[in-house]
Protein backbone atom coordinates (compact mmCIF):
# COMPACT_ATOMS: atom_id res chain seq x y z
CA UNK A 1 0.00 0.00 0.00
CA UNK A 2 2.82 2.36 0.99
CA UNK A 3 4.56 1.75 -2.70
CA UNK A 4 1.02 2.34 -4.46
CA UNK A 5 0.69 5.89 -2.60
CA UNK A 6 4.17 6.68 -3.50
CA UNK A 7 3.46 6.15 -6.94
CA UNK A 8 0.40 7.64 -7.18
CA UNK A 9 2.49 10.63 -5.90
CA UNK A 10 5.20 10.51 -7.99
CA UNK A 11 2.19 10.69 -10.76
CA UNK A 12 0.60 13.29 -9.04
CA UNK A 13 4.07 15.46 -9.43
CA UNK A 14 4.34 13.96 -12.41
CA UNK A 15 0.83 15.53 -13.83
CA UNK A 16 2.08 18.97 -12.05
CA UNK A 17 5.02 19.48 -13.55
CA UNK A 18 3.51 19.66 -17.32
CA UNK A 19 1.03 22.26 -16.08
CA UNK A 20 3.02 24.81 -15.00
CA UNK A 21 4.91 24.77 -18.22
CA UNK A 22 2.17 26.40 -20.37
CA UNK A 23 1.85 28.87 -17.40
CA UNK A 24 5.32 29.85 -18.18
CA UNK A 25 4.29 30.05 -22.02
CA UNK A 26 1.48 32.23 -21.00
CA UNK A 27 3.93 34.55 -19.07
CA UNK A 28 6.06 34.13 -22.19
CA UNK A 29 3.60 35.43 -24.96
CA UNK A 30 2.68 38.48 -21.83
CA UNK A 31 5.98 39.36 -21.65
CA UNK A 32 6.72 39.14 -25.91
CA UNK A 33 3.38 41.07 -26.44
CA UNK A 34 4.69 44.09 -24.08
CA UNK A 35 7.73 44.50 -25.85
CA UNK A 36 5.85 44.05 -28.65
CA UNK A 37 3.52 46.95 -27.26
CA UNK A 38 6.77 48.91 -25.93
CA UNK A 39 8.60 49.13 -29.30
CA UNK A 40 5.30 51.17 -31.18
CA UNK A 41 6.15 53.74 -28.26
CA UNK A 42 9.42 53.88 -29.16
CA UNK A 43 9.22 54.44 -32.36
CA UNK A 44 6.33 57.33 -31.45
CA UNK A 45 8.81 58.65 -29.14
CA UNK A 46 11.17 58.75 -31.69
CA UNK A 47 8.81 60.23 -34.07
CA UNK A 48 7.82 63.12 -32.07
CA UNK A 49 11.67 64.16 -31.03
CA UNK A 50 11.93 64.30 -34.70
CA UNK A 51 8.94 66.95 -35.56
CA UNK A 52 10.22 68.92 -33.00
CA UNK A 53 13.57 69.00 -34.46
CA UNK A 54 11.93 70.04 -37.55
CA UNK A 55 10.14 72.48 -35.65
CA UNK A 56 13.21 74.00 -34.04
CA UNK A 57 15.28 73.98 -37.42
CA UNK A 58 12.55 75.93 -38.89
CA UNK A 59 11.97 78.69 -36.59
CA UNK A 60 15.71 78.97 -36.14
CA UNK A 61 15.27 79.64 -40.30
CA UNK A 62 12.70 81.71 -39.84
CA UNK A 63 14.50 83.78 -37.15
CA UNK A 64 18.11 83.51 -39.16
CA UNK A 65 15.81 84.91 -42.49
CA UNK A 66 14.13 88.07 -40.11
CA UNK A 67 17.99 89.10 -39.41
CA UNK A 68 18.73 89.23 -42.74
CA UNK A 69 16.08 90.89 -44.21
CA UNK A 70 16.44 93.35 -41.08
CA UNK A 71 19.86 93.78 -41.69
CA UNK A 72 19.60 94.31 -45.47
CA UNK A 73 18.33 98.35 -44.99
CA UNK A 74 21.35 99.15 -43.07
CA UNK A 75 23.31 98.43 -46.09
CA UNK A 76 21.58 100.16 -47.75
CA UNK A 77 21.68 103.51 -45.76
CA UNK A 78 25.12 103.80 -45.89
CA UNK A 79 25.63 104.65 -49.68
CA UNK A 80 23.03 107.93 -48.59
CA UNK A 81 25.46 109.43 -45.83
CA UNK A 82 28.42 108.96 -48.44
CA UNK A 83 25.86 111.06 -51.08
CA UNK A 84 25.13 113.79 -48.75
CA UNK A 85 29.00 114.19 -47.63
CA UNK A 86 29.81 114.43 -51.19
CA UNK A 87 27.09 117.18 -51.81
CA UNK A 88 28.55 118.85 -48.77
CA UNK A 89 32.28 119.75 -50.18
CA UNK A 90 31.27 121.72 -53.38
CA UNK A 91 29.33 124.26 -51.11
CA UNK A 92 32.63 124.68 -48.81
CA UNK A 93 34.90 125.36 -51.63
CA UNK A 94 32.30 128.08 -52.98
CA UNK A 95 32.31 129.54 -49.68
CA UNK A 96 35.93 130.09 -50.04
CA UNK A 97 36.61 131.44 -53.25
CA UNK A 98 33.67 133.85 -52.90
CA UNK A 99 34.80 137.71 -53.00
CA UNK A 100 33.92 139.82 -50.15
CA UNK A 101 30.94 141.89 -50.04
CA UNK A 102 31.69 145.60 -51.16
CA UNK A 103 29.66 147.89 -48.54
CA UNK A 104 26.63 149.74 -49.86
CA UNK A 105 25.15 153.05 -48.72
CA UNK A 106 21.91 153.68 -48.61
CA UNK A 107 20.09 157.22 -48.95
CA UNK A 108 15.89 157.93 -48.78
CA UNK A 109 14.00 160.72 -49.41
CA UNK A 110 10.30 161.13 -48.51
CA UNK A 111 7.49 163.17 -49.62
CA UNK A 112 8.95 165.15 -52.42
CA UNK A 113 6.63 167.39 -54.09
CA UNK A 114 7.11 165.82 -57.84
CA UNK A 115 5.02 163.65 -59.87
CA UNK A 116 6.89 159.92 -59.53
CA UNK A 117 6.62 159.93 -63.48
CA UNK A 118 8.70 163.23 -63.74
CA UNK A 119 11.22 161.84 -61.00
CA UNK A 120 11.95 158.46 -62.51
CA UNK A 121 12.67 160.52 -66.12
CA UNK A 122 15.57 161.63 -64.29
CA UNK A 123 16.71 158.97 -62.06
CA UNK A 124 16.97 156.43 -65.51
CA UNK A 125 19.54 159.49 -66.79
CA UNK A 126 21.87 158.64 -63.60
CA UNK A 127 21.58 155.21 -62.91
CA UNK A 128 24.82 153.43 -62.95
CA UNK A 129 27.06 156.07 -63.77
CA UNK A 130 29.93 157.02 -61.40
CA UNK A 131 29.11 159.79 -58.86
CA UNK A 132 31.68 162.36 -60.54
CA UNK A 133 29.28 162.65 -63.36
CA UNK A 134 25.91 162.37 -62.07
CA UNK A 135 26.42 165.55 -60.08
CA UNK A 136 27.43 167.69 -63.00
CA UNK A 137 24.40 166.29 -65.21
CA UNK A 138 22.11 167.10 -62.12
CA UNK A 139 23.58 170.82 -61.66
CA UNK A 140 22.49 171.96 -65.24
CA UNK A 141 19.41 169.92 -66.06
CA UNK A 142 16.30 172.25 -66.48
CA UNK A 143 14.04 169.40 -64.41
CA UNK A 144 12.89 170.09 -61.08
CA UNK A 145 13.24 166.56 -59.85
CA UNK A 146 17.02 166.93 -61.07
CA UNK A 147 17.78 169.33 -58.02
CA UNK A 148 15.93 166.73 -55.24
CA UNK A 149 17.87 164.02 -56.67
CA UNK A 150 21.26 165.62 -56.43
CA UNK A 151 20.46 166.84 -52.51
CA UNK A 152 19.90 163.23 -52.05
CA UNK A 153 23.16 161.75 -53.96
CA UNK A 154 25.21 164.75 -52.04
CA UNK A 155 23.94 163.22 -48.61
CA UNK A 156 24.18 159.59 -49.19
CA UNK A 157 28.07 160.78 -50.51
CA UNK A 158 28.13 162.33 -47.02
CA UNK A 159 26.41 159.18 -45.34
CA UNK A 160 29.53 156.87 -46.95
CA UNK A 161 32.41 159.49 -45.78
CA UNK A 162 31.24 159.53 -42.36
CA UNK A 163 29.64 155.64 -41.51
CA UNK A 164 31.88 153.79 -43.72
CA UNK A 165 35.57 155.75 -44.11
CA UNK A 166 34.59 155.80 -48.45
CA UNK A 167 35.69 158.45 -50.57
CA UNK A 168 33.22 159.96 -52.33
CA UNK A 169 34.49 160.19 -55.70
CA UNK A 170 35.11 156.49 -55.81
CA UNK A 171 31.41 155.71 -55.16
CA UNK A 172 29.19 154.00 -57.99
CA UNK A 173 24.99 154.73 -58.18
CA UNK A 174 24.46 150.98 -58.18
CA UNK A 175 20.80 151.47 -57.42
CA UNK A 176 18.04 154.55 -57.80
CA UNK A 177 14.44 154.23 -58.00
CA UNK A 178 11.29 156.00 -57.27
CA UNK A 179 7.61 155.52 -55.82
CA UNK A 180 4.56 156.82 -55.71
CA UNK A 181 3.40 158.36 -52.16
CA UNK A 182 1.00 160.24 -51.05
CA UNK A 183 -1.13 162.35 -53.18
CA UNK A 184 -2.70 166.12 -52.40
CA UNK A 185 -6.01 166.59 -54.06
CA UNK A 186 -7.19 170.43 -54.25
CA UNK A 187 -9.94 172.35 -56.21
CA UNK A 188 -10.33 174.81 -58.37
CA UNK A 189 -13.69 176.38 -59.66
CA UNK A 190 -14.69 176.33 -62.62
CA UNK A 191 -17.49 178.05 -65.23
CA UNK A 192 -21.13 177.81 -64.06
CA UNK A 193 -20.19 176.81 -59.99
CA UNK A 194 -18.41 173.99 -60.69
CA UNK A 195 -14.98 172.59 -59.14
CA UNK A 196 -12.55 170.61 -60.57
CA UNK A 197 -10.51 168.69 -58.76
CA UNK A 198 -6.07 169.39 -58.95
CA UNK A 199 -3.99 166.14 -57.94
CA UNK A 200 -0.66 167.28 -56.14
CA UNK A 201 1.20 164.01 -56.38
CA UNK A 202 4.50 162.76 -53.90
CA UNK A 203 7.43 160.62 -54.08
CA UNK A 204 9.53 158.69 -52.71
CA UNK A 205 13.41 158.59 -54.09
CA UNK A 206 15.87 155.65 -52.47
CA UNK A 207 19.26 155.57 -53.79
CA UNK A 208 22.09 152.85 -53.00
CA UNK A 209 26.05 153.88 -53.45
CA UNK A 210 29.00 151.33 -53.98
CA UNK A 211 32.47 151.79 -54.52
CA UNK A 212 33.84 151.22 -57.83
CA UNK A 213 36.27 147.73 -58.47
Amino acid sequence: MADEKKDTEKKQSAAKKPARKPAARKTGAKSGSSTRKSTPKKESATKGSGTAAKATSKTADSKASKESTSKKPAARKAPAKKSETKTKTPARRETKNEAPERPVVNARARFVRVAPRKARLVADQVRGLPLEDALPLLRFSTRSAAQDIRKLLESAAANAEANHDLVADDLLIKDIHVDEGPTLRRYRPRALGRATRINKRTSHIAVALTPED
